[in-house]
C-alpha cells in the first residue's frame, strides 16, 4: 500500500467505496432519523416534560387551595370599589349606545332614502377610518382632547376660552366621546340594512293618507327599522362594557372601568379567582341588561302601533 506524502492533497473517495459506506448498517440507521421524525419526537416529548415540571413545581413550591367557595363572588358584588366600577361601566356603556344610535340613525337614513346610486360609495367612505388600528384612533382622540390638543387650540383661537381646559381629557366624558366614534360604523351598518328593508310604498301610503313627514317617520319608518336599532344598540353596548384600552388611555382615574380592575387582578394583584369572579359577574349582568333592553324596545314598538 502506498502512503501519501505529508502535505499532499487527500485522496478522493472512489464511487465504489462511497456506495459501500452508504449501504453500511450504521449509516442506513442514521438516515432513518429524518428532521420530520425528530420534530415529531420533540412535539411528543416536550408536553410530557412540561407536565412533569409543572407537577414538580406545584408539589414543592406552590400550595393550591381547592376548597369550593363563593367568597370571590361576594367580594365582587359587595365591595364598594367593584360595585362602583361596574355601575360606572354600565352607565358609560348605555350612554355610548344611546349617543351612537342617535348619531348613526340620521346617517343611515340619509344613505338609505337619499343616497341614490351612490349608496355603496357612502358606505365605503364611512368605513375608511376604521381600516386603521383601534389603538391609533384612541390615541388620535387623546391628541384632539389633550391640554394642548386640537380642540383646546381651536377654542382659544376663536376666543371662546382664555386658557386650555383640563376638563376634556381623563374623565368619563372623554371615554364616552372616544367609544362613540369608535363604534359609530358598527351602528350605522345594521340600521342601514334595516332601513333598506322598509317598504317605500308604505311610506307613500302614509303620506297619501295625510301624515306629514314626521308622523310618517314615527308611525311607519321607525317601527319597521326597530330591529336594526336594537341590533345596533346591542352591538355597541356589549363590547363597550368590557373595554380596557380606551379607559386606560383617555379615562384617567375618573374613567376607570370594570375591565381595568379585572386586568389588575389577573396582572399585578395575581388574584385570578377574584378576576374570574368579576368577569363572570360582569358577563351575567350584561346579558341581563341586553335582554331587558330588547324587551323594553319591543314593548315600545308594540305601544307605538
Amino acid at each position: 500500500m502506498t502512503v501519501a506524502a505529508e502535505g499532499s492533497p487527500p485522496l478522493r473517495m472512489t464511487r465504489a467505496r462511497r456506495n459501500a459506506l452508504l449501504q453500511s448498517e450504521p449509516v442506513q440507521g442514521f438516515a432513518l432519523i429524518s428532521p420530520t421524525f425528530l420534530y415529531a419526537l420533540i412535539l411528543l416529548v416536550l408536553p410530557i416534560l412540561v407536565v412533569i415540571a409543572h407537577s414538580f413545581w406545584t408539589q414543592h413550591y406552590l400550595t393550591i387551595d381547592r376548597t369550593f367557595t363563593l367568597e370571590n363572588y361576594r367580594v365582587a358584588l359587595t365591595e364598594p370599589i367593584y360595585r362602583d366600577l361596574l355601575w360606572r361601566s354600565l352607565c358609560i356603556s348605555l350612554t355610548v349606545s344611546l349617543f351612537t344610535v342617535v348619531l348613526a340613525y340620521p346617517i343611515a337614513y340619509f344613505i338609505s332614502f337619499h343616497g341614490g346610486r351612490h349608496k355603496s360609495l357612502w358606505l365605503f367612505l364611512i368605513t375608511i377610518p376604521f381600516w386603521t388600528s383601534y389603538l391609533l384612533r384612541v390615541m388620535s382622540w387623546k391628541v384632539i382632547l389633550g391640554y394642548n390638543g386640537v380642540l383646546n387650540s381651536g377654542l382659544m383661537g376663536l376666543g371662546i376660552i382664555d386658557e386650555p381646559s383640563t376638563a376634556l381629557l381623563y374623565n368619563s366624558s372623554a371615554v364616552i366621546i372616544t367609544l362613540t366614534h369608535a363604534w359609530a360604523a358598527f351602528a350605522i351598518l345594521p340600521i342601514f340594512v334595516s332601513l333598506e328593508k322598509v317598504d317605500r310604498t308604505l311610506v307613500e301610503a302614509a303620506t297619501d293618507l295625510g301624515d306629514g313627514p314626521l308622523r310618517s317617520f314615527l308611525r311607519v319608518t321607525l317601527p319597521l327599522s326597530a330591529p336594526g336599532v336594537i341590533s345596533a344598540a346591542l352591538i355597541v353596548m356589549i363590547p363597550t362594557v368590557g373595554d380596557y384600552v380606551t379607559p386606560k388611555l383617555v379615562g384617567g382615574k375618573d374613567g376607570v372601568m370594570i375591565a381595568n380592575a379585572i386586568q389588575a387582578q389577573f396582572g399585578k394583584a395575581a388574584n385570578w379567582p377574584l378576576g374570574a369572579a368579576l368577569s363572570v359577574t360582569t358577563m351575567l349582568i350584561v346579558s341581563l341588561m341586553a335582554g331587558a333592553t330588547v324587551l323594553v324596545i319591543r314593548t315600545l314598538q308594540r305601544m307605538a302601533r
